[in-house]
């Protein structure tokens, strides 16, 4: 948790970005895993929640009353079976003066204070929930079914809450810069680990102890697979194999559950043979040039379609790509080796505020989403960057041999790929490159002290001095 004073001043300026109304803020449940006593672990609190509230525990919900400026911490008090069990907690009480908050109630009095906004036409604002058990809350409190209340969330709220937590501040870099500890050194094992005859889910399995163990959990769940084709390639019982590649996506969350996100793409022989360097080389290239143009006031769609350009350049160079560069791109040829986009928001979530749809958090009035050409429809942010932003800078270039397929037998963007060479290809599987950025008064800089080894020299001189 932050200081009193942190959630105090967070709430009165949501107040003034949404002017009126009662805004219910929802904290998590306890999500059962087999059987109700059995939930998940460790417990994850809805990040919103936190952000206003801090309070990390189940069963909570923060009701802002903007027009009588009153704020109350809604919640039940633990009983004694749950005390013999799970031990002492402070009162909801006790929580709520934790945050700055003058009142407490029991879950009961949220009804009553929906029925009464509702009685007065008072707008009751809400954010669009994702799990069941809030869903059938929100219906039994506001009478709205859940497949409609996604369209009834407040958009002024979404707006408000995606202004704030966009721009992070001093204290919530500090707490990014601790993530990215975590981060080195899962992605650093998987670098010493990387050799013939392991397993991916041994590897994996290791890295999630470590985010486990010097933080709260992973930010998402550890993508590690010889298939780097594969964009969110789950960890098999399949062994490392000589001569491949093993690309480990993977990041940590703090115990205040700032995330990191990082990828690297690791030779399993420890050195990048011809025709993975070629590749890789590329990749690099525009993670790079990313690091020399994002700024405050770039559009990130610009960002993106640049690199998206560079790209393809030198994979004519190989001889995998022809035509004239802009018109490919035009086209989105270049989907066909990168179908996502360049990077993403960072935060409290690693996708931050994806629960509000990417439209809403990545682009806004001036630049909109392109959601009908592939590839481009994946890309989560486009709008122009500002100094405090953190986003992800992710380039890579994947063989997915289906997309392949697919698209010649179509002769899809026929005139800008050349499908005979790419054949040779389908074996290669997929390299990434990803770092977490924060963007600056005058450019950006990578989030974490020390940097996880990408350079090609760099990830083989550590492999060779760590294996």
């Amino acid at each position: 948790m932050y200081s009193k004073e942190t959630y105090v001043s967070r709430r009165a300026e949501l107040k003034k970005l949404v002017k009126s109304g009662v805004i219910i803020l929802f904290g998590n449940n306890n999500s059962p895993a087999n059987f109700p006593n059995n939930g998940y672990h460790p417990f994850r609190q809805d990040s919103s929640f936190l952000y206003y509230f801090g309070l990390n525990r189940d069963g909570l919900v923060g009701v802002i009353d903007v027009d009588n400026d009153i704020e109350t911490l809604i919640g039940d008090d633990i009983s004694i079976d749950d005390i013999v069990w799970y031990g002492s907690v402070e009162s909801v009480h006790d929580m709520a003066e934790q945050v700055g908050v003058k009142n407490s109630a029991p879950m009961k009095s949220l009804k009553t204070i929906c029925n009464d906004a509702m009685r007065q036409k008072r707008r009751i604002h809400f954010l669009p929930p994702y799990r069941a058990d809030i869903k059938i809350q929100i219906f039994d409190l506001l009478g709205i079914h859940p497949n409609q209340q996604k369209e009834s969330a407040s958009m002024d709220l979404i707006k408000a809450i995606v202004k704030m937590r966009s721009v992070k501040t001093d204290e919530e870099v500090e707490e990014l810069e601790r993530a990215a500890v975590i981060g080195y050194k899962m992605h650093t094992t998987a670098m010493k680990m990387c050799r013939p005859g392991i397993t991916e889910q041994e590897i994996a399995g290791a890295l999630d102890g470590i985010a486990n163990g010097l933080g709260s959990m992973v930010s998402f769940a550890t993508i590690l697979t010889q298939h780097g084709e594969i964009m969110h390639g789950s960890p098999s019982m399949n062994k490392l194999e000589a001569g491949r590649l093993m690309l480990c996506d993977a990041g940590a969350e703090t115990i205040n559950n700032y995330c990191s996100d990082n990828t690297r793409t690791s030779p399993v022989s420890g050195h990048y043979d011809q025709r993975q360097l070629e590749i890789y080389s590329i990749v690099e290239a525009c993670h790079d040039y990313v690091l020399q143009v994002a700024k405050p006031g770039v559009k990130w769609w610009d960002v993106h379609f640049a690199v998206c350009r560079l790209m393809t350049d030198r994979l004519k160079e190989l001889g995998l790509m022809k035509g004239d560069t802009e018109e490919a791109v035009r086209a989105g040829a270049h989907a066909m080796f990168m179908c996502h986009g360049l990077g993403h928001m960072m935060g409290m979530d690693v996708h931050d505020m994806e629960g509000f749809d990417q439209i809403n958090v990545g682009f806004d009035e001036e630049v909109r989403p392109n959601l009908e050409q592939f590839g481009t429809n994946c890309l989560r942010l486009g709008r122009r960057l500002q100094k405090g932003f953190v986003v992800t800078d992710e380039p890579g270039i994947y063989f997915i041999p289906a997309l392949i397929d697919d698209w010649k037998a179509s002769g899809h963007c026929k005139e800008f790929i050349n499908f005979d060479k790419l054949e040779t290809y389908k074996d290669f599987g997929g390299i990434r490159i990803e770092d977490d950025l924060l963007i600056t008064d005058d450019g950006c800089r990578f989030i974490g002290k020390n940097r996880i080894p990408y350079h090609p020299k760099d990830v083989e001189a550590f492999m060779a001095e760590n294996r």
